[in-house]
């Protein structure tokens, strides 16, 4: 346990960690001491002087160096003779702060005396307004007059681009710094910078093109003024107009928390979201989000997304009925007897996911590729390796917040930013400012490489190669404390792929880390639930050879064409299911389009890259005039079609059933999965000067559930036989977050940062 400091905050006793600064230590005695410039995620730099406080500390005969006590046995305080700035000064023994005084008092109405005369004062139109810190602190702290003339105020353009997805007023900036220090000492993108002085100085974009960042919508959350909104929100919504629900972010492995927040739409009639913000979990994201998962909503209110289902007739899809729909299906699926094949992509929540494979195993006899009835995931996700990294990934209690010196991150094979880019913020934390060792195999460059202490570099498609050669031995990490080791599958054919887990797999093995609490692999999978849809549909062994066969192909969340294998008959063309939101090109080749509820519209749960369980909750009612449903609805009527009886009437009965059938989630709940905890720092809506506009976490910090290699089950792998790289997989490009599809390329806002790759 760290040291213990003990000191009074307005004679309340208090102990805190030895180097708290006083803000926080005043926090935990939930004493706010109005802040501006001051984040619990930032370096403290001491600018806005809005947090003076009095300072004493223990007065001490100069000539027998003691604690001087007054007669009654008190330790006499000396005060000092000026105020002092509480976010950059730290807590000390015996120290004593005073923070509601009438010189306390005064100080802090001239701060925002001061900030008022360059401030606009247009809080009516103001998108910050009702979150507004400054707004806030100066009802509770300020002047109820001011001595300066409003026409001296300093007046400048409003609405200045930064970049296309963040804009400036800089009449409301006051000059904090927060946005700047964000990113340089967080993201590491020198993007912003003050320029010029005094009452003229203001923030400017340093880049080309302006505010080039992946994390810039982050700043927003923590400017305290409305100096800074977004393109997606700005003169949209009041946050007071704004119902808000616990969601998840479904772009990346990190399994972001989020919240949506959403209004109905006087002008469609319709409810939307108007803007997606960061939800706390320390154990996640803690507050942040990158800007993929804050701007692609625009898909769940797309005028393109399918409303009813569709069948083909004489050569064309045509709108009917679900009663036609399902028949149709059910008919087929008689018929095919054991000629059916299922694939599933890797956003499809647990439960449809679950839903999906008991309706294969108990009433079509599917057994894992096994028969000619045939489960599972689509050949181009990372299936083949996601059973190495359920045995062997971070223990369950794991904390990226612990690993610092004496520990060793080696990434292999994946570029963080772009496939997880909070992951990025946390492990290059780590190493930057808590001293971690990084090591980095790649054979490209990212921009994770500049933290690194090593470079390791190998030819394209030749991670597992470099990995059993000689020279991939690392006898360094075996003197680590902890090894996490991140690796992806980018150019690697799927042998190959599970080659390269199996290697690391054992690399941390040899070096003595199986089965630590903050050691283990991290796999960089494409989307939010990669690891759960393979424990759903237990899949125990990779179904490499999946095809389906002429009969029946049932494709679900599956968005690119190359994810559907190709017919195993010569000529022969399946009867083709797809459940989609969208009419993609998959879904146009098909007899039978369902459409089925986005993210937004349905409760659920996802299994992060790390094996946390996570509840996601319906902030969106069903469109008017749309029939979609969910995709285990669908599963349950078609199977009582089939003569099945299914009675579930909720996903969390699903998620009940499920979490008795499938190991690694025996014992857990939705109650388990959506409760919360007291998180430090405290982030939320009860004290916007001190976070931001973040939310806090009422939806539950999920759970994690614990490895093979933890739980004590034998783990035991039939070794691969690497093969020579294929020229498909060393053309399939690397994996971008701006990557183009179906989902980012409705963004309105988003546009000019996709990524079209061949």
């Amino acid at each position: 346990m760290a040291d213990l400091v003990n000191l009074t905050i307005d004679g309340v006793a208090v102990a805190v960690p030895k180097g708290t600064l006083i803000v926080d230590a005043a926090k935990k005695l939930e004493n706010n001491i109005p802040v501006f410039c001051y984040h619990p995620k930032l370096k403290p730099v001491g600018m806005c002087r809005m947090c003076l406080v009095e300072i004493g500390t223990p007065k001490v005969d100069p000539a027998t160096k003691q604690v001087i006590k007054d007669d009654k046995g008190n330790v006499v305080i000396a005060w000092q003779p000026k105020l002092n700035t509480a976010c950059t000064n730290p807590v000390s023994e015996g120290m004593a702060v005073r923070t509601a005084t009438p010189v306390v008092d005064g100080a802090r109405s001239d701060v925002l005396e001061f900030l008022l005369t360059s401030h606009p004062l247009d809080c009516p139109v103001c998108d910050k307004g009702g979150e507004c810190p400054l707004q806030n602190l100066t009802l509770e702290h300020g002047p109820g007059i001011s001595h300066f003339d409003y026409e001296s105020k300093q007046h400048n353009a409003k609405h200045v681009p930064l970049g296309d997805l963040i804009f400036l007023d800089r009449e409301r900036c006051i000059q904090c710094s927060r946005c700047i220090r964000f990113q340089d000492d967080i993201a590491d993108d020198h993007v912003l910078q003050f320029h010029d002085r005094g009452r003229h100085m203001e923030i400017v974009t340093m880049s080309e093109p302006g505010f080039d960042s992946y994390f810039s919508g982050n700043t927003t959350d923590i400017c305290p003024v409305g100096a800074l909104t977004t393109a997606d929100f700005r003169f949209k919504a009041r946050p007071w107009e704004l119902d808000h629900t616990p969601s998840l972010c479904t772009h990346c492995a990190v399994g972001c928390n989020l919240s949506l927040n959403t209004r109905l739409e006087t002008r469609t009639g319709g409810h939307e979201i108007k803007r997606i913000m960061p939800r706390q979990n320390e154990q996640v994201n803690e507050i942040w989000t990158c800007d993929k998962g804050r701007f692609v909503h625009e898909f769940t209110s797309a005028r393109e997304r399918l409303t009813k289902p569709l069948v083909r007739k004489n050569g064309a899809l045509v709108e009917t009925g679900w009663d036609e729909a399902l028949a149709l299906i059910a008919d087929k699926l008689q018929g095919a007897g054991s000629s059916v094949a299922g694939v599933v992509g890797d956003r499809v929540p647990n439960e449809d996911a679950y839903l999906f494979g008991k309706l294969f195993r108990e009433v079509l006899h599917a057994n894992n590729g096994r028969h000619p009835v045939q489960l599972g995931m689509s050949p181009s996700l990372p299936m083949h390796y996601a059973d190495v990294a359920r045995a062997h990934g971070l223990g369950v209690n794991a904390d990226f917040k612990q690993l610092g010196k004496g520990d060793t991150i080696l990434i292999v094979n994946g570029d963080v930013e772009e496939q997880a880019p909070v992951w990025f913020l946390r492990l290059r934390q780590a190493v930057v400012d808590r001293g971690a060792k990084l090591i980095i195999a790649h054979h490209r460059s990212t921009k994770m490489h500049r933290y690194a202490s090593r470079i390791i570099t190998y030819a394209p498609g030749n991670a597992a190669q470099w990995l059993a050669s000689p020279d991939g031995a690392l006898d360094e990490l075996k003197e680590a404390r902890n090894l996490v080791v991140v690796f992806g599958d980018e150019k690697c054919d799927p042998v190959n792929a599970r080659g390269l887990a199996l290697g690391l797999a054992g690399l941390i093995t040899a070096a003595g880390h199986a089965g630590k609490q903050n050691s283990g692999l991290l796999p960089l999978y494409p989307h939010a639930n990669t690891q759960g849809v393979y424990d759903m549909l237990g899949l125990e062994t990779p179904g490499e050879d999946l095809q389906p066969p002429a009969a029946v192909s049932w494709t679900i969340g599956v968005g690119e064409p190359n994810d559907v294998p190709p017919s195993r008959a010569s000529g022969a063309k399946p009867f083709a299911i797809v459940q989609e939101l969208f009419l993609t090109e998959i879904a146009q080749q098909a007899d039978v389009v369902l459409p089925v509820l986005s993210f937004a519209e349905r409760d659920g749960s996802f299994t992060s890259g790390d094996r946390r369980v996570q509840r996601f909750y319906a902030g969106l009612p069903v469109a008017h005039g749309s029939q979609a449903k969910s995709d285990w609805w669908i599963f349950q009527e078609i199977a009582r079609r089939l003569g099945v009886s299914w009675s579930f009437g909720t996903a969390a009965a699903i998620f009940g059933e499920m979490a008795g059938q499938v190991g690694y989630y025996v014992g857990l709940n939705y109650d388990g999965l959506g409760a919360s905890e007291t998180q430090w720092p405290p982030m939320g809506r009860e004290d916007l000067y001190y976070g931001g506009t973040v939310y806090d976490n009422e939806g539950g910090i999920g759970v994690r559930y614990p490895t093979a290699v933890e739980s004590g089950r034998a783990v035991s792998f039939k070794p691969v036989q690497l093969v020579t790289p294929s020229m498909g997989a060393l053309s399939r490009p690397a994996r971008r977050l701006y990557q183009n599809g179906e989902l980012i390329g409705r963004s309105n806002v988003i546009g000019a940062h996709i990524e079209v790759t061949q």
